[in-house]
Formats: structure tokens, C-alpha cells, sequence
């Protein structure tokens, strides 16, 4: 069978790969505490769950548009207004079985040879992937240089040349759970009215996701930029949602019905049940996200402290998200060699630092989306490993 030539150059998402071997290792009878992937493991709030069995009882089961229910595509506009007082045409709004999908079109109508788009290094590894996937050169913005793993904004706008389609920012940060302030961001935005040419990718995932009361700097808040402005965000994280796969993201007028037709070659549209579980969710009341967040805080501030007392560990408080990505070069291993020990000397799973980008040799990964005992459990277990 002959293959295309770009297949050789789409990448992975390595907690995939952690996950099948650790679940492997947990087959053949070794206990595992999982801290690779990020899924908050807190139920989903049973006004969405019933809100998504009703449709189905009630009989919504058929395609629908490609971009939507109008439904939820307005209740998505509802919640942007009520958040940051920005009114968005629901007409701008796609529907999308996860994040995955805006990352993909996005890149797959801007990026082709001859262009560059920049990227965060480390950052969430489907977007290299998909960029050079496109064909575009991907040009790396490496956040190791600074102790809090947190964006320059000086460094990303030397970086943009009359090539540059398109800037992508993730904040608050997978893999490294750092979180940019406004003064910062309101920085890079100035800049960027100079270079009109550039689109801004803005994945704001993890925007429930902001600890110690500080405020998402939405690139909403930023009117000259919202012609080439496009927001991913979704359900998975803040409503405890990941297997949903339920996603939405606000583009420019210009390239809605480009990104319908890819829709449209593709999936069709996402499925209706969660669509309407999707409604309940935003309209419904956010004290699930506020009770999950308490809890979230007490893990942040328990692993924070436990890393840093192994010897070896240097890891920056997260301000958001739910991931601690520490510096593990004192140990004397690279993150990769402490991640294959810890999984099977310590019975932790957690993900290497290149999974994200080459300049996180040094780094893992610890999700603590999990209880707080698995991360005691799990601290205490590399603590002996480490002797």
C-alpha cells in the first residue's frame, strides 16, 4: 500500500501512549496511580446529564446543521455576553466535537508551504502536529526561558514576518499550567494592530479554569483584532465533559463558510444529545464549576508543595488549568528517564516533557485532576523512587 507523504508528518498526543502502557502495566497485576491525562475526574453535573437524556426521550436524534443548533449556539453567545459583556452573532459560532476540530480547520485554512505559523514550545502538541501536517514551517515560541514558563510578548512579535498566517496562544497553558495576566496580554494585542495580517488563534480552554480570584484576559476584550480573532474553547474541562466531546469556537465572518464546508466533509455535525446537554450546562448555574475549582485549588497547592520537596524537583506554582510541569534535571534524569521510572519503579504515570515541545527535556507533567489522595499517594511513591 502506498501512503501519502504528509501522513510522515503528523505527530501524537503522547498521554495516549502513557495511558496504554500504564494501563498494560495495570493489566499484568501492578497497581497505577494516573496522573497523565488531563480529565477532571469529578462527575458531570446531573442537570446537563439529564438535560442530554431528555433530548433523546424526547426524540432529537437526527443530523442538524453543520454548524450547530441555533439553540446552542445562542446559549453560547449568552454565556460570552455574561462573562465579558462582548456580544457575538451566534452566526460566528461553531459547534465542535471538542477542541481538536477549531485547532485542525483553523490550521488547515490558513497554513499550506511558503507560510509560518507561530506556536508555543511547550504547548499542546496537536498544533505542531497539524502545522506541519498543512505544510506551513511551525515557528516555536520556547516559554523554558522564563522561571514561570509564562509567554513574552516582545519575543512573539519579533518572531512575526510578512510569511506569518497565524499566532496561536494558549492560555491559561497546557502542558505547563501557567496563566498570563491582562497587562501582559494587553501588550502583545497593541503589537499586534501592527500586523494586520497575522490571525490569532486564541485557545482560552482552561478559561474557568484561573486560580487565587484573577481574571481571564480574553482576546474578547480586544475590538481591533476580532476581524481576525478566533476563540477555542468548549465544555470538556469547566463542566467535567471530556468523552462529550463538545466544543465551540467564535471565528471571523470571513472564513465561517469555509470551515462549514470543512464540517460538512467531515463530521456532519455534532451529535444532538450533547448539544443539549451543552445548553444546560451554559445556562444552567456555575456552581458545579465553583465547587470542582475548591477542589482543584486544595490539589494545586498540595502538589505544588510536594514537588518542590523532592529532591531534585523545581516546578512554579500553576496559576491555572489543571497541570504542574516541574524541571526534574536535578534528579539526574531528563523528564523522559524520570517518567519511565516513576511509572514502573513508582506506579505513577504522568507524561514527558517532549510530548509538548523539544525544549521540555527537562519537564513532566503532572494532571492533577485527580483525587487528593492519588497525588499524596503518588507524591510519596516518587519520593521513595527518588531514595
Amino acid at each position: 500500500m502506498k501512503l501519502a507523504k504528509s501522513l510522515e508528518r503528523l505527530g501524537t498526543e503522547s498521554a495516549f501512549s502513557v495511558l496504554a502502557e500504564a494501563k498494560k502495566l495495570e493489566a499484568q497485576g501492578k497497581p497505577m496511580i494516573h496522573l497523565g491525562l488531563g480529565q477532571p475526574d469529578f462527575k458531570t453535573p446531573k442537570h446537563i446529564v439529564d438535560a442530554a437524556k431528555k433530548a433523546l426521550d424526547d426524540g432529537h436524534h437526527g443530523y442538524v446543521l453543520a454548524n450547530g443548533l441555533l439553540e446552542c449556539r445562542q446559549s453560547v453567545s449568552r454565556k460570552i455576553k455574561k462573562l465579558y459583556n462582548k456580544d457575538v452573532d451566534p452566526e460566528r459560532i461553531l459547534i465542535m466535537p471538542g477542541g481538536k476540530p477549531t485547532m485542525y480547520f483553523a490550521i488547515q485554512c490558513l497554513g499550506e508551504p511558503g507560510t509560518e505559523i507561530i506556536h508555543p514550545t511547550p504547548g499542546f502538541p496537536i498544533y505542531e502536529s497539524m502545522i506541519n501536517y498543512s505544510g506551513a514551517k511551525a515557528v516555536p515560541y520556547d516559554l523554558t526561558e522564563d522561571k514561570d514558563l509564562k509567554f513574552d510578548p516582545e519575543k512573539i512579535l519579533s518572531l512575526i514576518t510578512d510569511k506569518t498566517r497565524m499566532l496561536i496562544l494558549i492560555n491559561p497553558n497546557n502542558p505547563t499550567g501557567s496563566f498570563v495576566e491582562k497587562s501582559t496580554v494587553d501588550v502583545l494585542a497593541e503589537g499586534l494592530k501592527k500586523h494586520p495580517h497575522v490571525t490569532i488563534l486564541s485557545d482560552e480552554i482552561y478559561s474557568r479554569q484561573i486560580f487565587d480570584g484573577k481574571e481571564m484576559p480574553t482576546f474578547f476584550n480586544y475590538p481591533d483584532l476580532q476581524d481576525r480573532l478566533i476563540v477555542l474553547d468548549g465544555w470538556s474541562k469547566a463542566y467535567a465533559m471530556t468523552g462529550w466531546r463538545m466544543g465551540w469556537s467564535v471565528w471571523p465572518e470571513e472564513l465561517i463558510p469555509h470551515v462549514t464546508k470543512l464540517i460538512i466533509n467531515s463530521f456532519s455535525c455534532v451529535n444532538v444529545p450533547s448539544q443539549f446537554g451543552g445548553i444546560a450546562a451554559l445556562d444552567g448555574p456555575d456552581d458545579p464549576i465553583h465547587e470542582m475549582m475548591k477542589k482543584f485549588d486544595e490539589r494545586r497547592k498540595l502538589i505544588h508543595e510536594g514537588l518542590n520537596n523532592l529532591p531534585g524537583v523545581e516546578c512554579s506554582m500553576p496559576g491555572g488549568a489543571f497541570y504542574a510541569f516541574p524541571n526534574v534535571s536535578g534528579t539526574g534524569m531528563n523528564g523522559s528517564e524520570f517518567c519511565k521510572k516513576a511509572m514502573h519503579d513508582a506506579g505513577v504515570a504522568i507524561v514527558p516533557g517532549t510530548a509538548f515541545g523539544k525544549t521540555s527535556v527537562d519537564y513532566v507533567r503532572f494532571s492533577y485532576a485527580a483525587s487528593k489522595d492519588n497525588i499524596s499517594n503518588a507524591l510519596e511513591n516518587i519520593k521513595k523512587m527518588l531514595g
